[in-house]
């Protein structure tokens, strides 16, 4: 079984799958009458074909409870996806590159744990899991491509892998 250790959630260390949503490392300029720090486009959705942004909130109702196994991947080849913790709820993100266009490369599968404060959003045709939440109920403002069309490849494995501390 493959093991995979879950790391802090870093500009830098996700930077292959997506952006880091959070005002740490990036710059701002004052508005309403210096009242308000404005972190402008920290990240830009995309989007492919005839559709539109939506937002919408996803509401987790199952805590995952660490260890776990995983045992599928999904990706999204026609747009971006954000996710935006509601609650300041920390929550894991599982992504891996791309082997190729119809796999992805399970043995560089990488976990991180977000601080609450951070959200992501995850690049087109990036693999990820599903939404795993350590607590529950938690919301999460979500903005991605609405639109007709196949949007979610999913890759299923025969292995478990195994995300752990």
């Amino acid at each position: 079984m493959h093991i995979v250790h879950i790391e802090p959630l870093t500009i830098a260390g996700f930077a292959p799958f997506g952006d880091v949503i959070s005002c740490e490392g990036h710059d701002f300029f004052h508005i309403n009458d210096a009242h308000t720090e404005r972190y402008n486009a920290i990240v830009t959705t995309q989007k492919h074909g005839q559709a539109d942004i939506g937002i919408s909130i996803f509401r987790n109702i199952k805590t995952t409870n660490v260890p776990f196994n995983i045992k599928m991947l999904e990706k999204h080849p026609q747009g971006s996806q954000a996710f935006i913790p509601m609650s300041g709820q920390a929550f894991l993100i599982v992504v891996a590159p791309a082997l190729n266009d119809d796999c992805p490369d399970l043995s560089q599968i990488r976990a991180f744990v977000s601080n609450g404060k951070q959200g992501i959003n995850y690049s087109v045709n990036t693999w990820h899991h599903p939404l795993l939440t350590l607590e529950s109920p938690s919301d999460f403002a979500v903005i991605d491509r609405i639109g007709t069309g196949h949007n979610c490849d999913v890759f299923e494995f025969d292995l478990a892998v195994h995300i752990a501390e």
